[in-house]
């Protein structure tokens, strides 16, 4: 067993692969750094979750960096004790395949969501996640508050369209962060996940307003992107016909 106070560095990108580490209290966040310095966060991670396994595929090094968002208790076990223990237990490896199995999943999910959804629908997923929201009769949930420089790293769009959206789910009472470090999530902010429409499917909220308002009420582009608006004007290419 080992501790990592708050921001500490549990390992860095290109360490030496020694094991994994199972999450026993407090919150890890997965990063990894391109060769030109662009920083991706992977995940956020609590108790129950596990990291660091990709030595027991044959990783020399680590490929990301884990760093401890909260004050954190970690099972470490060394990669020939956790291969000998899969070996001789069934039961073990079954279960350790399972959720290697739903990770899996949860990759496909994000790409998934990524490729389809607009960043506010990503945002609010990346909310729920957090937060753990699946469990029945839990209506509000509390996570380490993040800045929106990770967030948006996580969603993958700018800085500004978190910040929109974030004071937009907040206005709406989706979520709370008024008080203290920690961000309070409500089982509500699944109505933004669940909306038919793309775009900016929380709008509806303030239609009544006039012209102008509504224009200044619109989320900044996404960067390198063109506004549905502005596409639509745009001529047909040639042979191509409606999607």
């Amino acid at each position: 067993m080992v501790s990592f106070g708050k921001k500490s560095t549990i390992f860095a990108q290109g360490d030496t692969t020694d094991g994994l580490f199972f999450i026993q209290e407090g919150k890890v966040q997965l990063s990894v750094v391109s060769e030109a310095g662009r920083e991706a966060t992977l995940g956020i991670l609590s108790e129950g979750d596990f990291f660091g396994e990709g030595g027991l595929a044959g990783q020399l090094t680590r490929m990301s960096c884990a760093i401890a968002l909260t004050d954190c208790v970690l099972l470490h076990v060394e990669k020939k004790a956790m291969m000998h223990a899969l070996n001789m237990q069934p039961k073990l490896s079954a279960m350790f395949m399972k959720c290697l199995l739903k990770r899996n999943i949860r990759y496909q999910d994000d790409l998934v969501d990524q490729l389809f959804n607009s960043s506010e629908k990503r945002l609010a997923r990346v909310l729920l996640l957090m937060a753990h929201f699946g469990k029945e009769g839990v209506s509000e949930m509390s996570v380490p508050r993040l800045s929106q420089e990770t967030m948006a790293e996580m969603v993958g769009t700018t800085r500004s369209r978190v910040c929109f959206f974030m004071n937009r789910f907040r206005k709406l009472g989706f979520i709370n962060y008024d008080v203290g470090d920690n961000l309070h999530v409500r089982s509500s902010l699944l109505n933004v996940v669940l909306h038919d429409a793309d775009g900016e499917s929380t709008a509806s909220a303030a239609r009544s307003r006039t012209a102008r308002q509504k224009s200044a009420s619109e989320a900044p582009p996404e960067h390198g992107t063109v506004l549905d608006r502005d596409r639509a004007k745009r001529p047909t290419l040639p042979g191509s016909g409606p999607s």
